[in-house]
C-alpha cells in the first residue's frame, strides 16, 4: 500500500528552505500530494550546509532531476518544470469537470469509459480533502484499509486509461456561459470549452478565527491532515483540532511519529461526530490525549509555532500548551468561487442547490429555460452539475461522492441528447 511517508533512496527533485516558509510549505504539500519523490533539505536545521545552499540563494529552491534550479520557486514553477501542466489536446469537450476528488475522479472514468471527451481541471492534486486522509476503513471493497492518495491515484489512471485528460496545477479562475456551452477560464490563460459542466470542486477547510493562525500558516499551523508534514513532527508535540473523521485520522497517523498528540475537540463527545471505529483507535493509543469542550483562542511564536493558549467550556482559566505543530480539521467551506457571477442558486451556507431543491413546490426555478424540471444533480442552469460535498443535501462521506460522480454522467448524457450531437 502507498503511504505518503515513504521516501525512496533516491529522490528526483531536491527542495531547500526553511521549515517556517509559507512558500516552502505549499510546495512540500504540491509533490507530496502528486506521488513526487523529493529530498527536503532544512536550512534552519541539518541542511544549512547542504551543497545547493549557496550563499544569496533565494529560498526556497527547487532543483529538478534535470538539475534545473529554481530559486525563489513557487508551485506554478514547480509543476511546469516536472512537466505536469500539459496544454488541453481538444478545442472542445463534451464534459469538464472542475475538480479531481472523489466525485470527479468516478465522473472522469464513467464519462471517459461511456466515450464522452472529457476533461477534469484540478487545482493541486487528485484526491481532494480525502486524497490526504492515510487511511480509510471504512471504504467499501478495501477490508485493510486504502490510502486516500492510493484511492486517488488509481481512479486518476483509470480515467487517463479510457481517455479522460486530468489537467493538474490549473487552478479555475471563472467559469462563463458560451450560448450553450461553459468555457472555464483557467489561471494561466488557458480556456477549457464544453458541452456539460461538473462542479466537483469540494470544500476547503474552515479558517479557525484565533490570533497568531494566519501569520503562523506553513510554518508550524496547517490546515487539513498536513501529509507532507508527519516525518518532521517526529518526537514533536502535534495538537489537532476537530471532531470528525478527518481529525480521527490525522490523530491516528501523527500519533506514529509525535512524542504526544492532543485533539481538541468543541463537543461533549466524538460520538456525535466521528466514525466508532476510529474513537475505539484513539482510545487505544497511548500517546493521543482526547480533550473535549476546549478551543483554541491563540497562538504564539516567532518564526514558527512555539505554544497555543487553550480555553476549556465551563472554565475561566486560560492554559498555555507548549506544540510544535498545529494541525486544524474543522468542517469545509464550498469551493463555489465566482458563484454569483454564473447566477448559481446557492443555500444559505454557500453550497449548490440542484435538482427538485431548486423548487420543491414542482414548480420551475426562476428563469430556467427548459420545458422540463432541472435533472438531479443539475443547478439552475442547464447543464451545470455538481456532485461531491460541493453539493447542497450531499452526504459528506467519499462512497457518497463517488456514486454522485458516476451517477452525474448519466444526466450528462442526457442533456447533451437535448442539445444534439448524441
Amino acid at each position: 500500500m502507498f503511504d505518503y511517508d515513504s521516501r525512496p533512496v533516491t529522490p528526483g527533485v531536491v527542495l531547500v528552505g526553511s521549515r517556517s516558509s509559507t512558500d516552502a510549505y505549499a510546495i512540500r504539500d504540491f509533490l507530496t500530494r502528486n506521488g513526487k519523490v523529493y529530498d527536503w533539505v532544512d536550512v534552519d536545521g541539518d541542511g544549512a550546509d547542504h551543497p545547493a545552499h549557496t550563499p544569496g540563494t533565494r529560498l526556497p529552491l527547487c532543483v529538478l532531476p534535470d538539475g534545473t534550479r529554481l530559486e525563489g520557486a513557487t508551485v506554478a514553477q514547480v509543476a511546469a518544470g516536472l512537466g505536469m501542466m500539459a496544454a488541453p489536446r481538444l478545442g472542445e469537450y463534451d464534459l469538464a469537470i472542475v475538480g479531481a476528488g472523489p466525485a470527479g475522479l468516478a465522473a472522469a472514468v464513467y464519462a471517459a469509459s461511456e466515450g464522452l471527451r472529457t476533461a477534469v481541471i484540478e487545482a493541486v492534486a487528485p484526491g481532494g480533502q480525502a486524497g490526504t486522509t492515510s487511511l480509510i476503513e471504512n471504504y467499501l471493497g478495501f477490508p485493510e484499509g486504502v490510502s486516500g492518495s492510493q484511492l486517488a491515484s488509481r481512479a486518476a489512471v483509470q480515467a487517463e486509461r479510457f481517455g479522460a485528460e486530468i489537467l493538474l496545477a490549473r487552478p479555475v479562475d471563472e467559469i462563463v456561459p458560451d450560448g450553450d456551452r461553459y468555457v472555464c477560464r483557467l489561471r494561466d490563460g488557458t480556456a477549457v470549452s464544453s458541452r456539460a459542466l461538473l462542479a466537483a470542486s469540494g470544500v476547503e477547510w474552515r479558517r479557525l478565527d484565533a490570533p497568531g493562525v494566519e501569520r503562523l500558516l506553513g510554518a508550524g499551523v496547517y490546515y487539513g491532515a498536513g501529509p507532507s508534514e508527519a516525518l518532521g513532527c517526529r518526537g514533536c508535540q502535534v495538537v489537532i483540532v476537530g471532531g470528525g473523521n478527518s481529525a480521527g485520522q490525522a490523530c491516528m497517523r501523527f500519533s506514529r511519529y509525535a512524542a504526544r498528540v492532543t485533539l481538541l475537540v468543541r463537543g461533549a463527545a466524538l460520538t456525535d461526530s466521528m466514525s466508532q471505529y476510529l474513537i475505539d483507535q484513539i482510545a487505544a493509543t497511548p500517546n493521543i490525549e482526547v480533550r473535549l469542550r476546549s478551543r483554541v483562542i491563540g497562538v504564539d511564536g516567532d518564526d514558527g509555532l512555539r505554544t497555543m493558549r487553550i480555553a476549556t467550556a465551563g472554565s475561566d482559566a486560560v492554559e498555555t500548551l507548549p506544540a510544535t505543530a498545529l494541525f486544524i480539521c474543522i468542517g469545509g467551506i464550498p469551493k463555489t468561487g465566482g458563484s454569483d457571477r454564473l447566477g448559481l442558486v446557492l443555500d444559505g451556507a454557500g453550497y449548490l442547490v440542484t435538482g427538485t431543491d431548486l423548487a420543491p413546490d414542482g414548480t420551475s426555478p426562476p428563469g430556467w429555460p427548459r420545458a422540463r424540471q432541472p435533472f438531479p444533480l443539475e443547478t439552475n442552469l442547464p447543464g451545470f452539475f455538481a456532485a461531491g460535498d460541493v453539493r447542497s443535501g450531499s452526504v459528506k462521506r467519499c462512497a457518497a461522492a463517488t456514486g454522485e460522480g458516476a451517477m452525474s454522467v448519466a444526466l450528462v448524457h442526457r442533456h447533451l441528447a437535448e442539445t444534439g450531437g448524441e
